[in-house]
């Protein structure tokens, strides 16, 4: 996604966002229960490298509790990217 000036007047600490968020291997939906959770998929199989990702609308501090989640389950990031205003924002 190309950002432009007017997309980033929509990012702040205490807005929510969309975020995408990879990591390794086949993870279980429910451990995004907890979280706003748009689209998730589960790739691959154990044999081939397979990733989960999930497209979820949180805040800053809920991003950072997530991501903090992960890490101890230990789960490396792929990427995290921010892909667009929360669903609730209205142009």
């Amino acid at each position: 996604m190309n950002m432009n000036k007017s997309d980033l007047q929509f990012l702040s600490l205490d807005r929510p966002a969309r975020y995408e968020i990879i990591v390794p291997g086949l993870v279980d939906k429910k451990w995004f229960q907890d979280y706003r959770l748009e689209e998730f998929r589960a790739a691959g199989n154990q044999d081939e490298n397979p990733l989960t990702a999930v497209i979820l609308t949180v805040d800053q501090a809920a991003l950072q509790g997530l991501l903090k989640y992960l890490y101890t389950l230990r789960l490396p990031l792929v990427s995290v990217k921010w892909v667009g205003p929360g669903s609730e924002y209205q142009p």
